[in-house]
């Protein structure tokens, strides 16, 4: 189970950090009782946040199945946000405001992903 970052993946995010956009995939497990109300509750203090750091939420959604892969593999739910930069990211975690909320979002998750992409860094000769 995965619900906070290890402290090496906290350094080496801010090691990248090359002020480009960053979009950070989450892929979420919610607790069986109650999760999701409580994911939600989370999100509503979360998104003054995301406004002050400069992020917004580009798509959210809920999976309805695996197409490739375990079944496992089928979360709960997806969303995707960019912030402008993974410093943005690490100084709105790191941000009073959203230490206030974070316990909530440990709450309400049995599980977890936050994936950091760059965008468009798909290979050249990629057909995608």
């Amino acid at each position: 189970m995965h619900i906070e970052p290890t402290r090496s993946q906290i350094e080496s995010l801010v090691a990248a950090d090359d002020d480009v956009p960053v979009v950070m995939i989450n892929l979420l497990r919610f607790a069986p009782d109650g999760g999701a109300a409580a994911y939600a509750r989370y999100g509503e203090g979360a998104l003054p946040c995301l406004a002050r750091a400069g992020a917004r939420v580009l798509w959210q959604g809920r999976p309805e199945a695996v197409v490739t892969g375990p079944e496992a593999d089928l979360w709960d739910a997806v969303l995707l946000v960019e912030y402008p930069s993974r410093r943005a990211f690490i100084d709105m975690v790191a941000s009073p405001e959203h230490q206030a909320i974070a316990g909530r979002r440990t709450a309400a998750l049995v599980d977890s992903r936050l994936i950091a992409c760059r965008p468009g860094s798909t290979p050249p000769d990629s057909p995608c």
